[in-house]
Formats: structure tokens, sequence, C-alpha cells
């Protein structure tokens, strides 16, 4: 099997070359570390007698969800030597800020046979956990033949690729058969699993672990300093369209601007850095936060549209907002995670196309805790009420707050089943 899925492999990447070429060029993600994308690189150092946990997060938003399971996994194992894989440069630059410190860093390599070997033997984990899926045909054979156990954590298959993994199942029931636990956000998620291949009696319930990633707080340091540097006034209103997604922006801009009075001030933060400039470019007067990155206060004026051009301040911003509108649920892009500002005590507005999110975006729903219009038009409506209706954009976020906290507990559960494997992990390193 290894070496026909090899060949398939490059057979794919050479016949999909014009198109990666061309993006990796034209995004400049072509200055990369190519040692670790072919499983290359110094050995990690791994204390006498300690064991290791390797967690495959692929990106951002994987990286910050297992934060408070790393937390939990620490406090339960001062020795435990935990390791971050990461695909994605962004991956790879969030989890040196929020593990670097304590923790190994690495890149997940290229699913070849040859790149896995090495990378196996340069981390030597006792347990891989894969983040939300990212079941790899050579990874999983290889740590099932190291008798390293592998597992899905805060999985999900979802409405959308649920059929292309299910056209594919012939081929992919004995990766998936190998898992040694597959841990599940929903009982349909854990029935796709289980339709992969996987069987009943390593598949568990357990929920996400994005409730748990939400941070209850009222405030977040350093958003005045944030709101002085861009020229935000604190007394006009504020909506911000966070984590946005490809022709979306204006999508909403224009209906606001339909409904909304001048002195709304409209802060846009898109999801991917590459966008910035292309999202500047629509609106002439906008205020881009990188233009003051050292923080020194702008004056007030009555400027509309601020655009968040910088990495790690979404939250900051959220906190600014009067309502908030969560993006890349306008665009057929499944939607952003709603979870964070409504955590923040925001009146929230999720478009229509939440896939990404269909548990969560349904209990917060189903919860009173969110508002998900039909279409953009609708979006500036709500808008536009909350913004007017204090007591029903109160009531909104309160209800969204208890969703929450009724959801908690997922990250421990998780925490004792990676124990669990840690205990029953029989791994042959080389």
């Amino acid at each position: 099997m290894g070496l026909m899925l090899d060949i398939a492999y490059l057979t794919g990447l050479t016949v999909s070359s014009p198109f990666w070429g061309y993006k990796l060029l034209s995004t400049g993600k072509w200055r990369t570390d190519w040692n670790g994308r072919f499983g290359k690189g110094e050995a990690l150092p791994k204390p006498p007698g300690s064991k290791t946990i390797l967690f495959h997060a692929v990106s951002v938003g994987e990286t910050n969800l297992i934060r408070r399971l790393v937390a939990e996994l620490e406090s339960r194992d001062e020795n435990l030597n935990i390791v971050i894989a990461n695909t994605t440069n962004t991956g790879i630059n969030t989890s040196n800020k929020l593990y670097g410190e304590k923790h190994s860093v690495v890149r997940y390599p290229l699913d070849l046979s040859g790149a896995v070997a090495h990378f196996l033997d340069r981390v030597k984990p006792d347990v891989v956990a894969t983040v939300e899926l990212e079941v790899w045909p050579h990874l999983t054979e290889a740590c099932h033949k190291r008798g390293i156990p592998i597992c899905v954590i805060n999985g999900r298959i979802s409405d959308r690729s649920f059929p292309r993994y299910a056209k594919f199942a012939p081929l992919l029931k004995p990766t998936f058969r190998k898992l040694s636990a597959a841990a599940m956000q929903t009982q349909t998620y854990a029935d796709r699993i289980m339709a992969m291949g996987t069987p009943l009696n390593r598949v568990h319930v357990l929920d996400s672990m994005k409730w748990d990633a939400a941070d209850l707080s009222d405030t977040v340091p350093g958003v005045d300093e944030l709101a002085t540097a861009m020229g935000i006034d604190r007394n006009r209103p504020v909506v911000v369209l966070g984590s946005t997604g490809d022709d979306e922006e204006k999508l909403l801009t224009d209906q606001l601007e339909r409904v909304l009075a001048d002195e709304v001030q409209i802060i846009i933060v898109p999801r991917k850095p590459e966008r910035f400039d292309a999202v500047a470019n629509q609106y002439p007067k906008i205020i881009r936060r990188s233009e003051n990155p050292d923080g020194h206060a702008r004056p007030l004026d009555d400027q509309r549209y601020f655009l968040v051009d910088t990495l790690g301040e979404l939250r900051k911003v959220y906190c600014l907002g009067n309502v908030v509108i969560v993006g890349r649920s306008f665009n057929r892009w499944g939607g952003s995670d709603p979870i964070e500002p409504v955590a923040l005590g925001k009146p929230v507005i999720y478009g229509p196309d939440h896939r990404n999110f269909t548990e969560i975006a349904n209990a917060l729903h189903d919860g009173g805790g969110i508002i998900i219009p039909k279409d953009p038009t609708q979006a500036a409506i709500d808008t536009a009420r909350l913004l007017a209706n204090t007591e029903e954009a109160s009531t909104l976020a309160a209800n969204g707050r208890e969703v929450i906290r009724s959801r908690l507990g997922a990250t421990q559960r998780h925490a004792d089943l990676l124990m669990s494997l840690l205990h029953q992990s029989k791994a042959i390193h080389t």
C-alpha cells in the first residue's frame, strides 16, 4: 500500500502543480520549512522516562482549540512531553507563541511514507492526537506498526465532507479501522466515522472542546490601546465583521450602509492575512491597524470603516463591538467560530451557511443565544434593531453565555481518553 499510495500522491501533486505552484509563489508561501515538510530535522529532546503526546493541529483554529487540553494534561503529569505539529505557517507561528516556551513545535510532514518515517523517528511519540479529523493513511499505518496509539480528538465529519469520504470508503476503511480511538463531537459524527470503518468500541461522543475554549471574561487586555491607536470612538456604536471571507465584506457593508446611520463604526477583520490588501482596496478611506502598529493615539473623527490587518487581535476587536457579525457564513464557506464573541457577552449574528459549526450554531440558536438571518439584508435589519433595542441585545448575549456554561467539560473527558491511551501505549521507537 505504501508505494502505491506514494505514487498516487506524487501523481496528484504533479497534475495539480500549476495550481498550488502559482498559489505558493503569489502568496510567498514557497518560503517555508521544506525540510520539515519532508519529516526531517533535529531529533526532539525527550527526558528519560517521559512519554510524549503529539498533537496534529493543522492551523490557527485547531492550535487555539487545544490550549486548555494541553494545560489539563500538564496538570496531570508534570513529566509529560508534549509536541505540537502544524501544517500551515500561521499555525506554526501561533504554536510558537502559545507553547514554544515549554513544548516543541514542529512542521507536520507530507503524508509520504519516507517523510512520515523520518517524522516519527524525530518526534518519538507515545500517542498521536489529530485535531478534528486529519486521518492520513501513511501516518496511521506507521503508528499502527510501531504500536503508537493514534486517535481523533474533537472529531467531526461535516455534512459537506461526509459524501466525499463515503465515496472512497472502500479505500479509506483500512485506515479508519486502525484508529485507536475517535472522540467525536456528536452522535452524528460518531455514526459517520463508524461508517468509515472505525470500530464501535473505539468511538466516543465527548462533545466539542470549543465550548471549553470559551473565555467568559467581560474584558480583554489591550482593548483600549487598540481603540486609541485606530481612532475608534468608544462613544459611538461599533459593528464588528469578524473572521470574514472572500466576497463577503461588501455584501454586508452595502446593506449596513443602507439601514444604519453614519455614526455607526464598522470594523472588519478578514480571516486570511493574504486578503488584507484586497479588502482595504474596497474602502478608499478605511483606517488600517497596520498604519499605527506602535499604538500612538490617533485623533477621533467621523471615520466609518476600520480594518484590523494584524494577527492575534480578533478577540480585542470583538470586545469593542456593540453587535458582532461572524463571517464566512454569508459566502458559502461554512462559517467561522461564533463562540468567542458569544462568550464575551456580545449580541451575535451568524449567517445561514454555518455547516462548519452546525451543532454549535444550532445549540446557540435553540438557546436564544444568536440570531441567524437568511441573508445580508436581514442581517443589517437585525443589526439595526439590536443597536436600537439594548434590552433585546442584552438578553441575546446573556442567553448565549448560558448555553456555553451548560456545555462545559469536554476538555477533561478528552484528557481522560488521552491519558488512558498513554498508559496502553507500546510504542516502538527506532
